[in-house]
């Protein structure tokens, strides 16, 4: 598993109720936390704190979450997941060209948020990371191996992504736009069925012939269930 005492997290958020939940909820995950309730005290926090990842909320008076991720991409290494009421496009394109890491819309879950944050410390502080265990899988992302079970998949490089993106995110549903951006880009100019040929590729390595693994969730996309 990563090391979560020595993960730092700043959240910054101009409403009292989020900032009270998330740290609660991050705390209890066993993260350092700090918070701010605006742009500008974010700054300082972040300052003062070192963060590894920021959750940073965009709708804020003031310094807007957008001015907050440019200034902190430009002074160190450290994970931006903004959140937004808004999921238009032209938002999250703003977001990701000023530096950030990643993007969700509220509401959301704090299961998919810790999924979240777990990818950006896969992805951007691997040196914290152990072999990660989700249920029946051992992810080694050094290595880019998954095993299930006693076996080690034998799986290509997208193959490996998108397994790795599904199962940090299990019990989610997760629809085909969203597997592509995640995994392929936001700027990937394939269509939605090249999903639709990996999972079946996933599921023919699985064994999972029932479909009980991944699963389709006919109009909404798919889930993966451990249970």
């Amino acid at each position: 598993m990563y090391q979560p005492e020595e993960i730092r997290i700043l959240i910054v958020d101009d409403e009292p109720s989020i900032l009270k939940f998330l740290s609660l909820g991050l705390k209890n995950e066993g993260f350092q936390v700090m918070t701010a309730e605006d742009g500008l005290s974010g700054v300082i926090a972040a300052q003062e704190f070192q963060p590894h990842i920021v959750v940073l909320d965009v709708m804020m008076p003031g310094m807007d979450g957008y001015e907050v991720c440019k200034l902190l991409k430009h002074t160190g290494n450290v994970a931006i997941i903004m959140l937004t009421a808004k999921d238009e496009v032209e938002d999250r394109v703003k977001g990701l060209k000023l530096g950030a890491d990643d993007y969700m819309s509220k509401p959301f879950s704090f299961q998919e948020l810790l999924a979240r944050i777990q990818a950006r410390i896969r992805n951007q502080f691997p040196h914290m990371l152990e072999e990660i265990h989700v249920g029946p899988f051992r992810i080694d992302d050094r290595r880019k191996e998954i095993r299930y079970g006693n076996r080690v998949l034998s799986l290509s490089a997208t193959e490996y992504e998108l397994l790795k993106y599904m199962l940090a995110n299990h019990g989610i549903v997760l629809s085909k736009a969203t597997i592509l951006d995640k995994v392929w880009g936001y700027d990937f100019g394939g269509q939605e069925n090249i999903v639709e040929v990996y999972v079946r590729s996933l599921r023919e390595k699985l064994a999972d012939r029932e479909h009980q693994l991944i699963r389709t969730i006919r109009g909404a996309g798919y889930r993966v269930d451990l249970t």
